[in-house]
């Protein structure tokens, strides 16, 4: 994905979501139809629901090439100077 998205760098996953299904054009309805998940689970979603099932989330991202999975952290930068 370039820089020039419609959604802000660092965003959140619901922002995400919600600025990539309006780029396509769809209603959540659409969405959660393409996806195979319910209304409510796109609602849910797109709100910022904290606790969501990662499968069903995938399911979504995939439309837009991107899931979620573990990605590395660097602790050096936590470590006392």
């Amino acid at each position: 994905m370039s820089n020039n998205e419609s959604y802000p760098k660092g965003c959140s996953l619901a922002a995400f979501v919600k600025a990539k299904r309006r780029k396509q054009g769809w209603t959540q309805v659409q969405l959660a139809d393409y996806a195979g998940v319910g209304l409510r689970f796109v609602r849910e979603l797109e709100q910022g629901k904290v606790s969501l099932r990662l499968d069903k989330v995938n399911q979504v991202l995939d439309l837009f090439s991107a899931c979620v999975g573990p990605v590395p952290i660097d602790r050096s930068v936590y470590a006392d100077s």
